[in-house]
């Protein structure tokens, strides 16, 4: 039975990388796919093929889908309002030409935690091309600091997809995971991004593309840009909620008065639909938006993230499957036989499953059904570093079946060769960085 749950296992995952890789299927219909295969080779009844994958799916959207929705509207506020233009602007008028590469990278730092990796790479390379024509600096120097920067915050740190969706199949604390994620992804945004940057910028010269410049200009908006500080706000607020619920709980206060309020604001949920309104009055209302234009750019937050949500969903409802099944249970068995270290585990499975696939969101979402039978006697610090090795295996070597290495090639309009040599080396520092951090801090707790 042992070795029937282990094949189905590798059917399932064979059958997600091999529609994904070699037929170009959608990961949402690869995941269902390999779900049904897994249940079938398995032995699950027919009529039952789909039952825990229909479970995983609706439990993952009532959970994870409400977060990812709520990070999408702040995020497109922010963008639409001309915020995240005044927090890039602000930082890069008080900054010498010497500091720009580490000025990009704190950019990147700030700007990705409320948006998604692509939408920050769309806001930051324009000004990447412009920042690096201007000072006249190979464009390396200040395009793999600010990549470094998103790419660490969209692994590591929630509310993005990826780590929640570790947290919510681990059942990781999200606030301490948070604060985990911010510790661990300044060493991996120093060391991938302005440090690493300046050896790339050598063995890859180029110049700012030109060409690009003219997308640069990102102020003619109709009516005012918010201040720094309210930009700022938007950004820091869920943050500074989920914290203060984080302290709170740790520090035994959560029945006292103020204590039982810093809880509930604290929630993942509530500290974004607080945050939504926020960044609804001071990005929009107080501007001069009308109620239509706020609703218009609510609205149009929804269709950009459906494939990430559907994604997102099936994923739970495979990792559902895997648990059911108790395909999970014999895996989680085999790395305890083999005597693998726990955190080291996630992240090897994790990176794994990213270099077969290409996608990050996959690696996280079936590495965190595969390592959720050992999570449980774990404590909560532990739960927390988990998630974080898993989510630095799933940045671990972007290469051509990544549409992330294809982006970073265009834009930067670098050959595949010199793509490697920058964007797939650093995600692979990044993620190397990222699991060395976090077994340093396990080694604490």
């Amino acid at each position: 039975m042992t070795t029937q749950l282990v094949l189905a296992a590798l059917a399932g995952i064979a059958v997600i990388v091999a529609l994904i890789v070699w037929l170009k299927i959608h990961p949402f219909l690869a995941l269902m796919a390999g779900a049904g295969t897994m249940a079938i080779a398995a032995g699950t009844p027919y009529q039952d093929l789909f039952s825990s994958f229909t479970t995983g799916l609706g439990d993952t959207i009532a959970g994870v889908g409400l977060l990812i929705v709520l990070g999408s509207i702040i995020g497109t506020l922010l963008v639409h309002s001309g915020g995240a233009d005044v927090i890039v602007d602000t930082i890069l008028a008080k900054t010498p030409v010497k500091r720009l590469p580490w000025a990009m990278a704190l950019i990147a730092f700030v700007v990705g935690i409320p948006l998604f990796f692509e939408v920050g790479v769309v806001i930051l390379i324009p000004v990447v091309m412009f920042a690096a024509h201007r000072a006249k600096l190979p464009v390396i120097l200040l395009g793999i600091p600010a990549l470094a920067g998103l790419s660490a915050l969209h692994g590591l740190v929630p509310p993005h997809p990826g780590p929640l969706i570790a947290i919510d199949a681990l059942g990781a604390n999200l606030g301490l995971t948070l604060g985990f994620g911010l510790l661990v992804a300044i060493p991996c945004v120093a060391i991938s991004g302005p440090i690493l940057g300046r050896v790339m910028a050598k063995w890859v010269p180029i110049p700012a593309r030109e060409n690009f410049l003219g997308e640069v200009d990102t102020d003619a908006r109709d009516g005012r840009r918010p201040s720094f500080a309210a930009a700022l706000i938007v950004v820091l607020l869920p943050v500074v909620l989920m914290l203060a619920r984080t302290v709170v709980e740790m520090a035994g206060s959560e029945e006292s008065g103020l204590g039982q309020a810093v809880v509930f604001v604290g929630t993942p949920l509530i500290a974004l639909t607080i945050t939504t309104v926020v960044a609804m009055f001071l990005l929009g209302y107080t501007l001069g938006r009308t109620l239509k234009q706020v609703s218009d750019t609510v609205g149009s937050s929804f269709a950009p993230i459906a494939s990430i949500l559907l994604i997102v969903a099936a994923g739970g409802g495979f990792k559902q499957t895997l648990v059911d099944s108790g395909i999970a249970d014999v895996i989680a068995s085999g790395i305890v036989q083999a005597s693998i270290p726990v955190i080291l585990a996630g992240w090897i499975v994790s990176a794994l499953i990213r270099v077969a696939t290409g996608s990050a969101t996959v690696a996280t979402i079936t590495a965190s059904g595969i390592m959720a039978p050992l999570a449980t006697d774990l404590t909560s610090p532990h739960l927390a570093l988990l998630v974080l090795a898993i989510g630095s295996g799933s940045v671990f070597l972007s290469h051509v079946n990544d549409a992330g290495f294809w982006l970073v090639k265009e834009y930067f309009g670098m050959t595949v060769g010199q793509t490697f040599k920058t964007w797939s080396l650093m995600e692979t520092v990044l993620s190397v960085t990222g699991l060395a951090s976090v077994m340093l801090l396990s080694l604490a707790f």
